[in-house]
């Protein structure tokens, strides 16, 4: 809507307040909101401000799509920030791609995928699994366990990362779905197999609640993550803090942001944070994405002029950001994000600190044609 026409420039917030992925997605929620006041407050764009109309979309797929298509049809937005699992954004893809509407998707992701009407700013595979096996491979060893969430990211991530595994010389020892609603019988049926398999390390694409319930019931089982640590790119401060931090400690995750970084971007991220949200809301990866977002957004339509889809996808990537993570700019090609790839490991405090930082920008490659090549190396621009 131009400013001629409009008095703000109405956004749709898609994230779940409640349900099985709540505790992430009301952190990427928390971000959205915080970097649409921090744009308002400095007079908004084209001195228009934001204004977000936020659903709940319960965690539940078919909702998601449902509450698009009510966006864009009742509400007029034209710019959804939202979705979380893959199989959420896959629901609203085809209801923005109908309505020439344009989605900013803040989560990591198993890749393989490009809509013109997406802008993707979580991790492609190449920005987070990439490295995470090149640091499991040379401090843990090389027989591994998958174990996954039954929907769409948990298969397709777990096979990136089993084909890293066997590409690094490494052997997928078994691999194991289990419900969403996690239940007591599918845990255990998790710990038998983990137990026959005796892996060096854990790949878990475990989503939502089901995760503190998996670590806790590992470390009851007798294993050590000191030693035999559960990996797992879905588990972020989130999902930790649900954890106590000795059933947590040891674990590792690879993303582009940490919220320890020691950075005066991200210093002054954490700040705003904790002034708006307090101590207790935690600040996570997929929050950072959610934040920095919102800030791509406003600059592509400060040079737009106009939030049609047409008007703003050749400014998409004409610009970059100085994110809490480092700078990020959006790909022309893929519509994906260049990012910052790191591993880090929880802390006895239950704090991730940052174990491996190659201190370089990856520019996304979602199908991974480079690492066909050298399956564990990054490209750096």
């Amino acid at each position: 809507m131009s400013t001629t026409q409009t008095r703000t420039w109405r956004v749709g917030v898609l994230f779940s307040n409640t349900g099985v992925t709540a505790a992430v997605e009301r952190t990427q929620q928390a971000a959205t909101l915080l970097a649409i006041e921090e744009i308002n407050a400095a007079g908004g764009v084209l001195g228009a401000p934001i204004e977000p109309v936020l659903c709940d979309p319960a965690s539940r797929p078919k909702r998601y799509g449902e509450l698009a298509r009510q966006l864009c049809d009742v509400e007029g937005v034209r710019v959804i920030f939202g979705c979380h699992m893959s199989s959420t954004r896959k629901a609203v893809l085809p209801v923005v791609e109908a309505h020439r509407a344009l989605l900013f998707y803040p989560t990591l992701y198993e890749g393989f995928e490009y809509s013109p009407n997406c802008v993707y700013t979580g991790a492609a595979p190449n920005q987070n699994s990439v490295q995470l096996v090149r640091y499991l491979t040379q401090n843990f060893g090389k027989r591994l366990f998958l174990v996954g969430s039954d929907y769409v990211y948990p298969y397709e991530s777990n096979r990136i990362i089993g084909d890293l595994f066997r590409q690094s010389g490494g052997q997928l020892l078994d691999e194991l779905y289990v419900p969403l609603l996690i239940g007591e019988s599918d845990m255990a049926k998790v710990i038998r197999r983990i137990k026959a398999a005796q892996p060096d390390v854990i790949y878990s694409t475990m989503v939502g609640d089901s995760i503190a319930q998996f670590y806790q019931a590992y470390r009851e089982a007798g294993f050590d993550q000191r030693t035999h640590p559960i990996a797992s790119q879905s588990t972020q401060e989130a999902e930790i803090a649900q954890m106590p931090p000795e059933v947590a400690e040891g674990s590792i995750t690879a993303a582009p942001y940490f919220s320890t970084i020691d950075t005066p971007a991200n210093r002054r991220f954490v700040q705003a944070w904790r002034q708006r949200f307090g101590p207790d809301l935690p600040i996570t990866a997929n929050a950072e994405a959610a934040y920095f977002q919102v800030k791509l957004y406003a600059q592509t339509l400060e040079r737009a002029g106009d939030d049609r889809l047409d008007a703003m996808l050749p400014h998409l990537h004409e610009h970059e950001f100085d994110a809490p993570q480092g700078r990020v700019r959006i790909d022309k090609e893929n519509h994906h994000t260049y990012l910052w790839p790191r591993v880090a490991r929880v802390d006895a405090g239950g704090q991730f600190q940052v174990v491996d930082d190659p201190g370089i920008r990856v520019k996304p490659d979602p199908y991974m044609f480079e690492s066909r090549f050298d399956p564990l190396a990054g490209r750096a621009a």
